[in-house]
């Protein structure tokens, strides 16, 4: 079992010093490192760590969230290591996952994580149907009213393309297209 360290410092200002200092120290054979915001989905030495990392190796971190953008990545990337049979530790959270209760108590972090986006499709779901209830719409409101798709028409009727009366009315080609499509449809 080889023990492959992970550090990521936010921005190139910051110094991984200490998460470096506390892989090594752990045991790690060797680090990968980021210089990088943590909301980054490519992130070059997470892709090669993992991609260096083999059966039985373990992942070490120094946290959880210097290895997850979020919960649900952190458990995707979990998730994968497990399918590889690759642990990962952290040492901040003293969690390991080559250990029953290490997978136990992610696992359980996991179950929170799911109730957790559970309980929001839920609220918006309620707050939609509660809003047509009240006869609102959900979504963004029209760019073009009735009285921009009137005077649109007129510009049009008047010699004007669509593309040249959307620049006139100042609104987007695009969504005046949408518009009188959508205008004609209803007729």
């Amino acid at each position: 079992m080889t023990l492959i360290g992970y550090a990521r410092v936010s921005t190139a200002e910051q110094e991984p010093a200490l998460q470096l200092d506390a892989l090594r120290a752990a045991g790690c054979a060797r680090v990968f490192e980021d210089r990088i915001s943590g909301v980054q989905a490519d992130r070059p030495g997470l892709r090669a760590a993992i991609e260096y990392l083999r059966d039985g190796d373990t992942l070490v971190i120094w946290k959880f969230d210097r290895l997850g953008r979020s919960v649900r990545h952190l458990i995707d990337t979990v998730g994968e290591l497990e399918h590889r049979n690759i642990g990962l530790r952290s040492l901040t959270e003293a969690v390991d996952t080559n250990t029953p209760g290490g997978r136990l108590l992610f696992h359980i972090f996991g179950a929170l994580a799911q109730f957790e986006r559970d309980l929001i499709v839920e609220r918006t779901s309620a707050g939609l149907r509660a809003a047509e209830a009240r006869g609102r719409k959900g979504g963004r409101r029209p760019v073009i009213t009735p009285d921009k798709l009137e005077r649109a028409r007129m510009h049009i009727a008047a010699g004007l393309t669509v593309r040249e009366a959307a620049a006139r009315m100042k609104v987007g080609k695009t969504a005046l297209y949408e518009a009188l499509s959508q205008a004609k449809e209803r007729t």
